[in-house]
């Protein structure tokens, strides 16, 4: 993954299929999710070096939907690109390991390179992933300061003196010393990275970066959310942050535009995003273990 944040920068580019979104070009067969996944994939080959999928989007569209998210994964790792698999997994840690070889085992159907995953049940149920990202050269982002708008009902709440997104992440952090590829002294960044939402308070974002400077952070939340480019620097000095960025690159209103003008705008702002990040957002990290 080094090489393509060299190469690309840190744009992840969304992919969530969401039917009332797509141009009607796209639409017109019953496989829609497929057409539509397979379009947005050859419009961002060359041009990102990460993509990351929504699980839920797939997986509303049953069976159809769970062949286009296979196809999607393996096409875009075929072509050296970096996927994120969203789904913000969490359970009891039986389940946990279940979910672990469904996304993360080589050669599963849905294997990707990194899974969201959810801390609530506490750092014992994350374990079965911890071992997955030892034992496949995978990586993990778990959450932490999300950007929905709701968060602050609990995450910012104080327990023992401290807000719950800070009790998360040093949890983050103590994930790192389990796993095989990583030591501080190495110099390179943690397969256990966090999810910090780019509407949070710079300051959060400070705090949270300082309880993880090893760690990748993937910041979702720019564009449609509210949330700026600028406020990221405090993410990435030092550090690695991913920004991903899915209807900001593939929302039209002309949804009777043809696919060729379609491919031109998403490349365009993949462009311009591409090199804002560039310009806003310096690492200085150097090597990715996932």
């Amino acid at each position: 993954m080094a090489d393509n944040l060299t190469k690309y920068g840190p744009l992840v580019v969304g992919i969530d299929p969401h039917l009332d979104d797509v141009p009607h070009i796209l639409r017109k067969t019953n496989d829609w999710i497929g057409t539509y996944s397979d379009f947005l994939l050859d419009t961002v080959i060359g041009h990102t070096g990460f993509i990351k999928v929504q699980l839920a989007y797939f997986e509303a569209e049953g069976l159809a939907g769970l062949n286009a998210l296979a196809r999607t994964i393996r096409t875009a790792r075929e072509n050296g690109i970096g996927v994120i698999i969203d789904g913000k997994r969490g359970d009891i840690g039986t389940t946990c390991a279940a979910y672990a070889r469904a996304y993360l085992k080589h050669g599963a159907d849905f294997e990707g390179d990194c899974l969201t995953v959810n801390p609530l049940l506490g750092g014992e149920s994350l374990m079965p992933f911890v071992e997955a990202v030892n034992r496949y050269g995978k990586g993990l982002f778990v959450l932490c300061r999300t950007s929905n708008p709701g968060a602050d009902t609990l995450q910012t709440k104080q327990l023992q003196g401290e807000p719950v997104y800070l009790h998360l992440a040093r949890l983050i952090g103590d994930l790192t010393a389990h796993t095989a590829q990583f030591t501080m002294a190495q110099g390179k960044i943690s397969p256990i990275g966090a999810v910090i939402g780019a509407t949070a308070d710079p300051k959060q974002m400070r705090q949270v970066r300082d309880c993880l400077p090893t760690s990748p952070l993937l910041t979702p939340g720019v564009g449609a959310q509210g949330g700026q480019l600028d406020a990221l620097r405090a993410l990435t000095n030092p550090g690695v942050a991913l920004v991903p960025l899915s209807r900001g690159l593939t929302k039209t209103d002309d949804l009777r535009i043809e696919n060729q003008a379609y491919q031109t705008l998403i490349r365009t702002r993949i462009t311009h995003y591409r090199d804002q990040l560039r310009t806003k957002l310096q690492t200085t990290a150097t090597t990715i273990v996932a």
